[in-house]
């Protein structure tokens, strides 16, 4: 029987809201809605939810809080007594300011030119031989599976054929709201005028910035202006421009987690001189570990960590903290914040200290990669900076995907769209951790409370390398990652395995092809 690192379904230990962090264990004895309506006052005082904020449907946040619907009645009617939000019919209950002066309307401003590209004309030459052409770059490896990976092994594993698709990182992409985003596109083209298909702002669209802030103040307890948000093209980018402009700051040395993502240590490392490996335990990065490469930097995904799933632990986010007080900087990848499901939420980094943490967030997980859309906040000190390297990268995101995203966020449909997802991915998670106790025994599973992957570990070894675990199961039509593509320190072999894009009864046939393989390999040896 497999064993697990982490206790599933235990109720009394999921109750909570990602809706400002709620957790309703804080509440005093018979004062439930007293305490709700307080601190729902609290976020409309400090901003997280500003005015035209969105409250969560009452049935839906007593669902969440696991209170009756009476509970949160009651403190919206003493919110609404005191004029602080407003019933809108149809278009929910939102936070409201009477003493608001309407807004002036001014007039559509005038619009922008073009850059111009022109270029001035070039003096004839005369002719003379061609040099010969610089030879071609090198394509995709003929297997993901070399001696050591390189950046194109992730596209050779994306475009290898495979009947069962358990590769970490690749959302649900079946259950992408197509009704809802053609919806939402409708209406912002209704709604253009000629010149909004202009060249847009590089910092991202006014609309989209906006929501973003509004989403991260209920969501991630993060209060942030919209003045704050760099829209950018996934975390890719991200981490691109943060190189770039840390680089030029003089910070080149970036620690990361070990293990740690692959593929975003090389994205980070193709612009900086060094990513030093800080080990992880079952409490998070090792902060003493953290301290002793010298780095002023560390890249962190710390609601969730990739692989290994652990979040970080209370005493180490206070060490993490006073070393970003002493003058660290943390870069947050919000990895999987969203996808949770036997535990509260974790509230990001960037809420505790905002001008330590560089934040990263994206859309790539909840709705789909190819949108190429997520966020940075950055420190005061690097603001600008991000924004010009951003310009110069592409002048800015696509301006029609952000309008419809940012309707998607105001309207709540993206928020309904999480709660579809997450009883599904329970489901696909449920049927992995079963289908590895049947066919992988002696495994151990860890992050399981959360995300859309597991990491499986062999504590006692295997009489092959894990990479050759992965190659053999890409040629019986299985795709899975191995562990040691993402461990530089000395680590049990194991695979990192994604559910959230097979049906239970894909999930079961790759595992049970694993089983098999690694039988007819002589097994896992014992732990």
């Amino acid at each position: 029987m497999h064993r697990s690192n982490e206790r599933q379904g235990d109720r009394s230990t999921t109750a909570g809201a990602d809706f400002l962090q709620l957790d309703p264990r804080e509440a005093p004895a018979g004062g439930l809605a007293h305490w709700l309506a307080r601190r729902l006052r609290q976020a409309i005082a400090d901003g997280r939810l500003p005015v035209g904020s969105r409250l969560p449907a009452t049935r839906l946040l007593a669902a969440d809080l696991r209170v009756s619907r009476g509970v949160v009645t009651d403190a919206y009617s003493r919110l609404a007594e005191e004029g602080r939000i407003a019933g809108r019919g149809r278009g929910g209950t939102v936070v409201v300011d009477p003493f608001a002066q309407p807004p002036a309307v001014l007039p559509p401003a005038a619009p922008s030119p073009a850059p111009s590209y022109a270029r001035p004309p070039v003096p004839a030459r005369p002719r003379t031989a061609r040099p010969a052409p610089d030879p071609a770059p090198p394509g995709p490896p003929a297997s993901p599976f070399g001696e050591a990976p390189v950046p194109a092994s992730f596209d050779a594993l994306r475009t290898a054929p495979a009947r069962i698709d358990l590769s970490p990182g690749v959302p649900d992409l079946a259950a992408f709201p197509r009704t809802a985003w053609l919806r939402a596109e409708r209406a912002v083209l209704h709604g253009l005028a000629a010149h909004d298909f202009g060249y847009g702002d590089p910092r991202g669209t006014p609309a989209l910035r906006r929501a973003v802030a509004d989403w991260l103040g209920r969501n991630r307890g993060i209060r942030a202006d919209p003045e704050d948000v760099l829209v950018v093209a996934g975390a890719a980018q991200a981490l691109a421009l943060a190189g770039e402009v840390l680089r030029a700051a003089g910070l080149d040395v970036v620690a990361v987690e070990d293990p740690g993502s692959l593929g975003t240590r090389q994205h980070l490392g193709h612009r900086i001189t060094a990513t030093p490996p800080v080990p992880v335990d079952a409490e998070g990065i090792r902060v003493d570990a953290l301290r002793a490469t010298g780095a002023r930097a560390v890249l962190l995904t710390p609601a969730h960590q990739f692989p290994t799933g652990v979040v970080l632990g209370g005493a180490r986010r206070r060490e993490l903290l006073q070393w970003a007080a002493d003058g660290g900087l943390v870069i947050e990848d919000d990895y999987d914040a969203e996808h949770r499901y036997d535990r509260p939420p974790v509230p990001a980094l960037r809420g505790v200290l905002p001008e330590q943490v560089l934040y990263l967030g994206s859309v790539s997980k909840l709705l789909a990669p190819a949108l190429r859309t997520g966020w940075m906040l950055a420190p005061a000190r690097y603001r600008d900076l991000l924004v010009d390297a951003k310009r110069l990268n592409d002048l800015g995101n696509a301006v029609l995907p952000q309008l419809v995203l940012a309707r998607l966020m105001d309207s709540g449909a993206l928020e309904r769209h999480l709660r579809l997802l997450r009883p599904r991915h329970r489901r696909r998670r449920d049927a992995m951790t079963a289908a590895v106790g049947t066919h992988l025994p002696g495994a151990v599973v860890h992050g399981a409370a959360a995300g859309l992957h597991l990491m499986v570990t062999f504590p006692g070894g295997l009489t092959c390398t894990d990479t050759e675990i992965a190659a053999a199961a890409l040629a019986h039509g299985v795709k899975v990652q191995p562990l040691s593509w993402h461990a530089r320190l000395p680590h049990p072999p194991g695979l990192v395995l994604g559910y959230a894009a097979g049906a239970p009864g894909e999930i079961e046939e790759g595992v049970a092809v694993l089983g098999r393989l690694l039988r007819e390999a002589g097994g896992p040896l014992p732990g």
